[in-house]
């Protein structure tokens, strides 16, 4: 099963209950229909009023007049609540699992993160998993700044520090392992294939500089994976 990252319910069930329970789940507030519909991923206003209803009578969303408004919220007493709850966590668990994967690879990265239609909710079922790996310079290449082993860059708007020491042989080798069982490890959680852009520090500051639209949509969008400390945040990663 391929997961629609925009709506990874779809995994579970194809009914407009799965992202009604998410969206209820996650908000923790009564929610009107409107409230509702306008959080969801699919679902005509019909369909999600007419999913609503059949959850209240199921008794796992409660619904109260408040004013001349009808809401709704999750009852997190009912026995398959917390299905509920992880339903909404689908799309944060796959970069858990991320970061615990890329967090244990010797070597890391310099820094890692997800990007594109994955990173922004935004794509299909058919859609890949685009993920960015800054990893430290190859055998053989060159440092354009000779009189120093470390750049001071920012990320996805983060200061930080990237190692522009060379790995050895053993380690690119070693590298390109990890990178190879992390295409299989997207693929197994998720079903989507893992498109993977590598760009060693050196690489990674001198297109930083310039501007790139690759770039740009990584400073917009970045969902982080993995950075090394210590660092200077200048805003928190977010999960979406």
């Amino acid at each position: 099963m391929i997961v629609d990252l925009s709506d990874p319910t779809r995994a579970v069930t194809p009914t407009l209950d799965g992202p009604v329970l998410a969206v209820l789940a996650s908000a923790g507030v009564p929610m009107t229909v409107g409230d509702v519909a306008s959080r969801t991923p699919r679902g005509s206003e019909i369909g999600i009023r007419r999913a609503l209803a059949r959850l209240v009578e199921q008794g796992i969303v409660t619904a109260t007049q408040m004013g001349r408004n009808r809401v709704h919220d999750l009852n997190r007493d009912h026995v398959a609540a917390q299905i509920a709850v992880l339903l909404a966590e689908l799309r944060p668990e796959v970069w858990r699992r991320l970061r615990s994967l890329i967090g244990s690879w010797n070597p890391r990265p310099a820094y890692a993160c997800v990007f594109g239609s994955a990173a922004r909710g935004d794509g299909g079922i058919d859609s890949d998993i685009d993920i960015l790996l800054v990893h430290a310079p190859f055998p053989g290449e060159r440092n354009p700044a000779q009189d120093a082993d470390r750049l001071v860059d920012k990320v996805a708007g983060f200061a930080t520090t990237l190692v522009t020491t060379p790995l050895t042989s053993r380690q690119a080798q070693r590298w390109q392992r990890q990178v190879d069982d992390l295409r299989e490890s997207v693929r197994a959680m998720t079903g989507n294939s893992a498109q993977i852009v590598e760009i060693s520090s050196i690489e990674w500051s001198r297109e930083k500089r310039v501007g790139t639209k690759l770039f740009e949509e990584i400073e917009r969008d970045a969902i982080e994976l993995f950075r090394p400390g210590p660092l200077l945040y200048t805003r928190p990663p977010t999960d979406r």
